[in-house]
């Protein structure tokens, strides 16, 4: 029944312009608009991003969004020179070189946004 609906990802934002901000200035999304019951919603791709105050933000420790990029040490490149920090992570099972963690199929990269989403860059990896 929904395999054909288009899809909103919700995000939960303290502080709307800082984090319009930071969707615009460091990652580089195009301004969006302003709906009426205070959500701002960006075109991204097929789909939609939409930031929604919440006086307490977020508290989930998942990643919240993943970008898909063809290649993401140029992506990685591309947003730290825009202001963007990524994690490092150093566990037995999970490990990060130069910001970047191979799963399986895919690279992928995490950054929080202002508001302390987690977000997440990955590259499907060609199969041979």
């Amino acid at each position: 029944m929904l395999s054909q609906s288009a899809v909103t990802t919700m995000l939960p934002v303290m502080d709307l312009a800082r984090a319009r901000a930071f969707y615009e200035e460091c990652l580089g999304l195009q301004p969006g608009e302003l709906r009426p019951d205070g959500k701002f919603v960006y075109r991204v791709g097929g789909s939609a991003l939409a930031l929604f105050p919440r006086p307490g933000g977020t508290k989930a420790e998942h990643t919240a969004i993943s970008f898909q990029v063809s290649d993401i040490a140029a992506s990685i490149r591309e947003l730290k020179n825009r202001g963007v920090v990524f994690e490092d992570y150093d566990f037995p099972d999970f490990k990060t070189v130069d910001h970047v963690c191979v799963l399986g199929a895919e690279k992928a990269a995490w950054f929080k946004d202002t508001e302390g989403n987690y977000l997440c860059l990955h590259e499907d990896l060609q199969q041979a």
